[in-house]
């Protein structure tokens, strides 16, 4: 979050009436629901319960769960811990595959470089085929440096020392 208004689905803002009231239930079933486990709503300074809109979908999914399924407490406990472990599960797996993509980057890297070395082995002992490739032609500079100027005879000296009149 970059400033004080940006809020996440997580940030506990909602008390417990509010979140009774977003969640179609009674504030005292929101406090059995705490009470055997099946939302765990934040605390503020003063001990009050927070609720996140996280929060709110659980409760409403609980209440779906209980009134539409007909699932037991018990068996709504047991369903959100499955879900929980699932999408933990999901998140392991994408993060082992991006690894695993890395980890086959490396490898095809790898394999390049061994592939050249074998073929560099198998090449006849020449200078020009060794492990670090070395240009065989050299670059030359040249420095322009201004001519002298020979006080005596009024001449300047060209960049090759013969003197030109002036």
């Amino acid at each position: 979050m970059n400033s004080p208004y940006d809020m996440s689905d997580d940030m506990p803002v909602y008390v417990i009436s509010v979140a009774a009231s977003l969640s179609g239930m009674h504030p005292q079933t929101l406090r059995g629901y705490e009470r055997v486990g099946l939302v765990t709503p934040r605390r503020s300074a003063g001990g009050g319960r927070r609720y996140s809109m996280r929060d709110i979908l659980a409760l409403r999914e609980i209440q779906r769960l209980s009134q539409e399924e007909g699932i037991n407490l018990n068996g709504i406990k047991r369903i959100l811990d499955l879900e929980r472990e699932l999408q933990q599960a999901r998140m392991l797996a994408a993060q082992l595959h991006s690894e695993l993509g890395q980890v086959q980057a490396e490898l095809e890297s790898t394999r390049a470089v061994a592939a050249r070395l074998a073929h560099l082995r198998r090449a006849p002992a020449d200078p020009a085929a060794a492990l670090v490739p070395v240009r065989a032609t050299t670059t030359s500079i040249t420095l322009w440096q201004a001519p002298a100027q020979d006080a005596e005879h009024g001449s300047r000296t060209t960049e090759h020392g013969s003197r030109k009149s002036e």
